[in-house]
């Protein structure tokens, strides 16, 4: 008889059922997460705004009601009452360049039916996230900017402290060294890595001369600095990241009825963007923080073109 065949391993199909099976993975956690997302009706569906590209408004909430009181006590944030926003951007994505605008918490607006007040009261006006605020807060961005907002996202205190500590820590460059006791906060200048408490600080801290012009740059800075580690491969290839961050995001994040998870893919995608975009805040001219109707009607129409703010547009 003749020896018998020695059998060759078949890696191909090895390797194709390794990769079904990662697909499979892949596949199961992302309709977990978007099953599992936090959502409000906050997108008005008689909105008669109209503007090119996609407008996505980027709500920071001081929302205190999910935080321990040991967490409130670790990261200074203070007694739960409060519901305000305290960060409001609009992000905008189209042919032209990706363009992220601060929007002053304090700048005064119109608020619809509620008459003229600082833009982060809107959210409370409207009666928190279960009685529409999201939904005034919007009605009030499309009024002020004649923009149309295509999705909506809300991260809270505990949301950005569960995304940092996901990710590892976020790299950033701090121009100057800050310290603010009332957001328990005390960083040196330079390139470095922040933890939770560092980070939360950093974005909620008005301790420096520029105040909340300072501080909206630091938030910019800081949710482009954020997304680009959430989308970095060293965060998508690496299982014990990617879970954690995949699964933390439906108590981080609430969103518009109508999002999904593949929106929030774009945005963070489209934050990678801004190396090459604009980064600024809506023009002010005093410091009660109204608006310059003309340098900010300018910028604003330029985003609703879908082309680059001119250099004059941008603020504060």
């Amino acid at each position: 008889m003749g020896a018998r065949p020695v059998r060759r391993p078949r890696w191909g199909r090895r390797i194709g059922i390794a990769l079904l099976v990662l697909l499979l993975l892949v596949v199961g956690l992302g309709v977990y997460v978007d099953t599992s997302l936090n959502r409000v009706a906050a997108l008005p569906a008689d909105s008669t705004a109209t503007s090119k590209g996609t407008n996505w408004l980027i709500v920071g909430s001081d929302s205190r009601s999910n935080l321990t009181p040991e967490q409130r006590a670790e990261f200074a944030t203070g007694d739960p009452e409060s519901e305000l926003t305290d960060t409001i951007m609009l992000m905008h994505t189209g042919s032209g360049p990706t363009t992220l605008v601060s929007i002053p918490r304090d700048s005064m607006v119109d608020i619809p039916g509620k008459g003229r007040h600082k833009i982060n009261s809107a959210y409370g006006r409207g009666g928190g996230a279960d009685g529409g605020g999201p939904e005034l807060l919007v009605r009030t961005v499309e009024q002020a900017t004649g923009l149309h907002i295509d999705h909506y996202a809300e991260i809270g205190f505990l949301g950005l402290v569960s995304m940092v500590d996901a990710v590892g820590g976020v790299d950033l460059c701090v121009p100057e060294a800050i310290k603010d006791p009332k957001a328990a906060l005390d960083i040196k200048a330079g390139c470095q890595t922040l933890d939770q408490a560092t980070a939360l600080g950093y974005v909620r801290t008005r301790a420096t001369a520029t105040s909340d012009f300072g501080r909206v740059e630091r938030q910019r800075a800081f949710i482009s600095a954020l997304l680009d580690k959430v989308t970095s491969p060293t965060t998508l290839l690496n299982p014990f990241r990617v879970v954690p961050l995949a699964t933390g995001l439906s108590s981080a994040i609430t969103v518009d009825d109508g999002d999904h998870v593949w929106n929030l893919a774009s945005l963070g995608l489209a934050m990678r963007g801004l190396k090459d975009g604009v980064s600024t805040t809506v023009p002010v001219r005093d410091g009660v923080v109204n608006w310059d109707r003309q340098r900010a009607g300018a910028l604003f129409q330029a985003i609703a073109d879908d082309e680059r703010p001119p250099a004059n547009a941008l603020g504060p």
